[in-house]
């Protein structure tokens, strides 16, 4: 598989396997165990997601060498310090099983409690502080944010000693967020794309299906190809063997100009693009 290489030189596969409501235990462990068989050597999780024992157990027992993997974990919402932060990291990698990590998010800029006076920016500086310690210690490769939006990113660069190799927010056909992908490409900040098959969506959609049906590709592989071709870095989502396998088969599609426009403008999706400044959490 190729690399793109994150803006401190960082290699990082251009497709990961997501793990997001992965239940914890054997579903989590032979979804992950199946991905690292199938060719998948980099694997995205969360803290929140509460599957990082299972993928860390997983990561073990494929007995693929830990330099030729690459992994994710995210720290959660409920962190709102420097102190906060060192130990949520020090915990998933306690339930990971790992001695380094190769990329840490924070998972959303703007928890709910700290919304009424603007209590965001001060929290992401202290826990992005907490990051940056950590990567100059040599224990995390790079590090990165999810779910942010431009106003997010410009006060967090306010105080930052780096910059953010990554921001993973929802990008697939038809859910294209130009505003930040364009503020990411200006400032050299990798996007990631979670949710890649939209919320399912997709595959019920008659006009992907014919382009599915042009390139004798499934709809998932589609799917990923535009993301690849849009620059993105897809991180496809299943427990089914199969599936797990099948999506690779992504790498050898080339869609014509017109194809990748049609799929940016699929309307009709559901879920769309969320407002990170209005969740519940």
């Amino acid at each position: 598989m190729k690399n793109y290489t994150l803006n401190n030189g960082v290699k990082i596969p251009v497709l990961g396997f997501g793990t997001w409501k992965a239940q914890d235990g054997e579903e989590a462990y032979q979804a992950v165990l199946a991905a690292l068989k199938a060719g998948y050597h980099h694997i995205d999780t969360a803290a929140i997601y509460k599957n990082e024992e299972s993928v860390g157990r997983a990561i073990k027992d494929s007995g693929i060498p830990r330099e030729e993997l690459f992994i994710t974990t995210k720290l959660w919402n409920s962190k709102h310090t420097y102190e906060e932060a060192m130990e949520a990291f020090d915990s998933s990698m306690e339930r990971l099983g790992l001695d380094y990590l190769d990329l840490y998010l924070i998972h959303w800029p703007n928890p709910k409690p700290l919304r009424e006076d603007g209590a965001w920016q001060k929290r992401n500086a202290e826990v992005w502080r907490a990051m940056e310690d950590l990567y100059q210690a040599a224990k995390i490769r790079a590090i990165g944010v999810s779910n942010f939006l431009p106003h997010h990113l410009v006060a967090l660069l306010e105080t930052a000693r780096i910059t953010p190799a990554v921001n993973q927010i929802r990008l697939a056909p038809g859910v294209y967020q130009t505003e930040a992908v364009d503020f990411c490409r200006a400032h050299d900040i990798l996007l990631e794309a979670w949710g890649p098959f939209g919320q399912g969506e997709l595959f019920q959609n008659s006009a992907v299906q014919a382009i599915a049906d042009k390139y004798g590709k499934t709809i998932a592989q589609i799917a990923l190809a535009w993301s690849l071709q849009e620059g993105f870095l897809p991180l496809p989502k299943s427990v089914t063997p199969s599936r797990i396998a099948s999506n690779l088969d992504c790498f050898d599609i080339e869609l014509s100009p017109a194809d990748l426009e049609i799929l940016k403008n699929i309307s009709g999706l559901e879920g769309g693009a969320p407002n990170p400044d209005g969740m519940d959490f």
